[in-house]
């Protein structure tokens, strides 16, 4: 038999609730459904929401009021804001509320002027109801429902005064969490899977730990070693970053070792890419000699921590052919049938350095070690790791190494490196990765730009986007061609789009040169060779744009609005080269609006048109607002001249008035509502 009454679309719900919802600690997390039935009687919906034993308040089952949305009747709402990391469940309930149908009705005819004997039966139709709500109530409280009850059944009151009892705000409260409940409708049970912030927060900085050794006499590069690269790490945390990532760093294979540029002959002194793991020295274990020893990693992990750093490793399923695995277990690559293993290729690119894992031969076992290659470094304290293309590897393997960690290691925060269609990206994400590389990259235009942010906010509970600037593999042609306002404007977009965003070293220096017209790749990849560079040469002479990074860094810092993902909001601007959008932290209020020229060569004068009701703001209102960037101060309203020039202030980052309390949740709601509709 199928329930009384309806409960249809509850959200968040990933695949029919094949995978949990995506969370972290002290995210608010919207939850709605739509609830109905036949004729006019009142319904009304709990959330019942269960953390794990570590939560401090949600340990236990905690029952909370949904309320109904100001733009959809039939739409109820709550937010949650867990407290804890691990697996969580919520339920939605929906129940028939005889209460909240009473004082719909008995307020009704109130105000049509009934008289006391009209309304008899309707005040003790009431009485009768608070005597039934009592029982569900604590003793302590009972007291209160008998004198509503009194007040109800005196005939020497007028039917106004008899309710106002009823009507008060702590009795209303008080059966806001002991309510009366009728025809009660139990949801399924869902999951919200929760992790630590960072895994929703957090400022990533690249660079390889061999380019660190600086230049000999003749000026030709050292291979760094981790006490080097130790060093350069008060550079990075200087410009504000928390993860620093490194490329692999184990041994490399000198089988088809690659030279410069790629190259398929390579000189002697040619170091090879990090990313053809494996050498007669060791594999995915094991770590570069030229670097250093184990010991010597886990002081650069050590000194990392003291500067507020966390280091991410490359986890890159692939192995060089003098991999010690392509010899011990070469059940685990595929067999040409010339006997030999086949190479990495992605027409028309090919990859002789390196052999693919093949999955399906012995899947126990393979997956058996990479679990343990994981949980070693997990043991010389990595929390964080950097996956290359995981698309490239079954979903289901992903699903099953990330919850054997999580098992002992909730902790751990796995990156997907995975530039590829979006059933593919979404469906890593549902297997459990943390964070995702994304399109963001090829995003451009104003109207891609906001597609691409309304699809961020949008799937925030299947996936955290990581917008990176650059990377070793991938240098856009606007980087190329845009010049310095081009790198400007797009650390703005990617540090204030998400609160997840990454820098490849090299991108503060304006590096631009790309291998040939028509390419990605840089000209001298560092993939290939060793890249030392001056960073304070360049700062000093002003040929950095490591100052505006660490404003960005800083102001990221500062703001909450930027730390969450869900509730971003675009503005109409007169000009397709002005993009405007807000964030709003629904905890604190804290509510920022970004200006960006997308312009990298002339100033843009544009008028921009906000939506002063999605800044929780009312119409007609005048306010100050405070540039992050410049430093300056404006008086702001609903339409607002504004000039950017991509030489001096590319964007404007202004913080807005914070949004009031009683209009933070209702943000939050409107997100689902948009969405929904």
């Amino acid at each position: 038999m199928t329930n009384r009454l309806g409960l249809d679309d509850v959200r968040p719900v990933i695949s029919g609730g094949r995978h949990p919802t995506k969370a972290v600690v002290g995210e608010v997390v919207p939850i709605s459904g739509l609830a109905w039935r036949e004729g006019h009687d009142a319904l009304s919906a709990t959330l019942n929401v269960r953390g794990p034993e570590t939560s401090p308040g949600f340990r236990r089952t905690v029952r909370i009021p949904m309320h109904t949305s100001p733009h959809d009747q039939d739409q109820v709402n709550a937010v949650i804001v867990p407290d804890a990391p691990g697996m969580w469940t919520f339920r939605i309930d929906v129940w028939s509320d005889p209460v909240a149908t009473w004082r719909h009705a008995v307020t009704s005819k109130i105000d049509a002027g009934q008289t006391r004997a009209e309304l008899a039966n309707d005040l003790e139709i009431g009485a009768r109801l608070f005597l039934r709500a009592a029982e569900g109530a604590p003793k302590k409280r009972r007291p209160e429902f008998a004198s509503v009850v009194d007040s109800l059944r005196r005939e020497d009151l007028s039917p106004a005064e008899a309710v106002a009892p009823a009507f008060e705000g702590d009795f209303v409260d008080l059966l806001d969490k002991h309510p009366l409940r009728e025809l009660l409708t139990r949801g399924i049970t869902r999951k919200i899977k929760v992790e630590r912030p960072k895994a929703l927060f957090s400022s990533w900085y690249e660079f390889f730990p061999r380019s660190t050794g600086g230049v000999d006499e003749e000026g030709r590069p050292v291979h760094g070693t981790f006490a080097t690269a130790a060093a350069e790490l008060d550079r990075v945390a200087g410009m504000g970053f928390d993860t620093v990532y490194f490329p692999p760093i184990h041994p490399i294979g000198e089988i088809n070792r690659k030279g410069r540029n790629n190259t398929l002959t390579p000189t002697p002194e040619d170091v090879g890419s990090p990313w053809a793991i494996g050498s007669t020295v060791g594999g995915h274990d094991a770590v570069h000699p030229a670097l250093g020893t184990i010991a010597d990693f886990d002081t650069l992990v050590s000194r990392a921590e003291e500067l507020g750093l966390e280091v991410a490793l490359d986890l890159a399923l692939q192995c060089a052919p003098d991999h010690p695995w392509a010899a011990e277990h070469p059940e685990w690559f595929t067999v040409l049938p010339d006997g030999t293993i086949a190479y990495a290729e992605n027409p028309p690119k090919k990859y002789q350095d390196i052999y693919p894992l093949n999955f399906d031969n012995d899947p126990e076992g393979l997956y058996r070690e990479i679990l343990r290659v994981v949980l070693f470094w997990v043991g010389h304290g990595v929390t964080t790791f950097r996956v290359d293309n995981p698309h490239t590897k079954p979903a289901n393997f992903w699903e099953w190494l990330i919850n054997a960690v999580h098992e002992k290691h909730p902790e751990v925060i796995f990156l997907a490196e995975a530039f590829t269609r979006r059933p593919r990206l979404y469906g890593l994400a549902k297997a459990g990765f943390s964070q995702s590389y994304t399109y963001f990259t090829w995003q451009t235009t104003k109207r891609e730009l906001t597609e691409f942010g309304e699809e961020l906010s949008r799937m925030a509970d299947v996936c955290r986007p990581n917008l990176f600037v650059n990377t070793p593999d991938i240098l856009h042609a606007s980087l190329q061609y845009g010049g310095r306002g081009m790198f400007a404007l797009r650390a703005v977009l990617a540090a204030t789009m998400s609160p997840l965003w990454g820098v490849y070293s090299g991108y503060e220096l304006y590096e631009h040169r790309a291998l040939k017209p028509g390419s990605e790749e840089y000209l001298d990849s560092e993939k290939f060779e060793l890249r030392p560079r001056d960073y304070a040469a360049a700062e000093e002479s002003g040929d950095s744009l490591s100052v505006f990074i660490r404003t960005l860094n800083r102001v990221r810092r500062e703001h909450p609005a930027l730390q969450q993902l869900r509730i971003l909001d675009f503005h109409a601007t007169d000009s397709d080269q002005i993009i405007a959008y807000s964030k709003v932290d629904p905890v604190s209020g804290d509510a920022v609006l970004v200006v960006v020229n997308l312009d990298p060569y002339n100033a843009v004068e544009t008028t921009v048109h906000l939506d002063l009701e999605r800044l929780g703001l009312e119409p007609g209102a005048m306010f100050d607002v405070h540039d992050e960037i410049s430093g300056a101060d404006y008086l702001w309203g609903e339409h607002n001249y504004v000039r950017l020039e991509p030489w001096n202030n590319v964007a404007h980052l202004l913080v807005l008035p914070t949004v009031k309390p009683e209009l933070r949740e209702q943000l939050a709601w409107r997100r689902i509502d948009r969405y929904r509709a």
